[in-house]
């Protein structure tokens, strides 16, 4: 492995042997060549860095030393930065005294009502180790309090959990048999009557509704509350999915932002810094189905072996203390709008408005790329991508943290810059050009 020099200057001199002998064996032993189908190859150019060693704030540094800024930041679940000191810090302590007991640790009691304190709308809290875990036992903790057996889902928010009740909706239908596909229903966001078409073909039958608070797309005429409302009214439960808004939208969630009351609410990523952690909150009379003290039918409910792992429940703490002491969620919007003011400026300079956007909150940008006739491209995705790596930026979204320092946007925005520099060259004079490769996909595809 090739050593790191940390003073190395982004974008230069940049090779990429060993990515390239790392992913030829990677693809023999790993199904992908990785364990995320968003980190994968096939959503990256092939003049991308394949594999990465370490991470320090912002920055990482791929196998052949090469130094990058990133956005992203682990699927949007390093908040703070990489290997932030306080955080490791916490997490090296809880390992000394051992990382899982016999019965539950202290510091399982400690963090939950930590948490709670400014999760405002829930009384009882679990913890497991990825989103996918807690958003499929809301399911089944709403299929339990009502007694019903289908699930609507938001058409228009990527991705609820890998297990069958959502992955079923998607392209990548393979291996999940056809009745159980058939359980879950859709409707769109911003759009109550696709919600009150819903209630009206499935009556009685529709146990909850979850969707994210918010994406690019924010919430119109009370949207979200209405929605509670209409659940309400119809017997069904409320679930927000705030795996992405938890902690960069507001400290208590973007519930809090938006006024809205859910049932049940699922967080992660930002909770703990990149380390595994997830959390099912919600209302006592709900969450209690899976615990001790009531006298129905058990809920079998997020009991996993590493569900509570002690040293990732101190880095969520000390995490969430950083949050408070050092307003971090104020940071993220602070640079996310310093970073979109820049990206905007070269988009107007290179006059290529429309063909190339920046959407969504400031802590949480994304970008939106379209060819010559106005049309979503992959393509042009995949040559926005390569410019930013050749300046030493590795950006599949504009997701800041705690880390992007003003430089750190200000350099960004001058890559930025020379890569929608070569975007405008390419809309004028075609594509395959610039472009040094085939173009990335879409992960929810049938074939690959």
């Amino acid at each position: 492995m090739s050593k790191i020099d940390n003073s190395a200057k982004p974008g230069t001199d940049m090779t990429f042997a060993e990515s390239r002998r790392l992913q030829e064996k990677s693809h023999a032993i790993i199904p992908g060549g990785a364990h995320t189908y968003a980190k994968g190859d096939d959503e990256y150019p092939e003049t991308a860095p394949a594999f990465i060693v370490r991470g320090e704030g912002c920055h990482v540094w791929d196998v052949d030393g090469n130094k990058f800024i990133e956005y992203g930041m682990g699927l949007r679940a390093v908040t703070l930065g990489h290997a932030f000191a306080a955080v490791v810090e916490a997490a090296q302590q809880q390992m000394r005294m051992g990382a899982n007991f016999t019965r539950p640790a202290k510091i399982e009691v400690e963090y939950a009502e930590e948490l709670l304190g400014v999760l405002t709308n829930a009384d009882m809290v679990k913890f497991a180790k990825n989103g996918s875990d807690v958003t499929t036992a809301a399911v089944k903790l709403a299929r339990a309090y009502t007694g019903r057996d289908m699930v609507a889902v938001c058409a228009d928010h990527p991705f609820f959990s890998c297990d069958d009740w959502f992955i079923g909706t998607t392209e990548l239908k393979a291996g999940i048999p056809r009745p159980y596909r058939e359980l879950t229903a859709s409707f769109h966001y911003n759009d109550l009557e696709s919600v009150k078409g819903l209630f009206e073909r499935h009556s009685g039958r529709i146990a909850c509704l979850i969707l994210e608070p918010a994406t690019a797309e924010e919430p119109r005429n009370d949207f979200l509350r209405q929605l509670k409302v209409l659940c309400e009214k119809h017997g069904s439960l409320l679930i927000l999915d705030e795996m992405i808004t938890g902690f960069r939208w507001h400290i208590s969630g973007a519930q809090e932002i938006y006024n809205v009351v859910p049932d049940l609410s699922t967080f992660g990523k930002a909770m703990g810094n990149g380390f595994a952690i997830a959390a099912l909150a919600g209302k006592r009379e709900i969450m209690k189905l899976g615990g001790l003290d009531h006298a129905g039918e058990r809920v079998f409910l997020l009991s996993t072996t590493h569900g509570a792992e002690t040293h990732a429940l101190a880095a969520a703490r000390e995490t969430l203390n950083i949050y408070r002491r050092c307003h971090v969620v104020e940071h993220l919007y602070r640079q996310g709008e310093r970073l979109r003011a820049g990206v905007n400026a070269c988009i107007a300079r290179h006059g290529i408005a429309g063909r190339f956007e920046v959407l969504g909150r400031a802590p949480n940008l994304i970008y939106a790329t379209k060819d010559a006739d106005d049309k979503s491209s992959q393509g042009f995705r995949t040559l926005f991508l390569q410019e930013m790596i050749r300046g030493g930026i590795i950006a599949p979204s504009f997701v800041v943290s705690f880390s992007h320092s003003d430089e750190v946007i200000d350099r960004t925005i001058d890559v930025v810059d020379h890569a929608l520099g070569v975007y405008a060259r390419a809309l004028a004079e075609g594509l395959e050009r610039y472009l040094v490769g085939r173009p990335v996909k879409p992960v929810n595809r049938r074939f690959n």
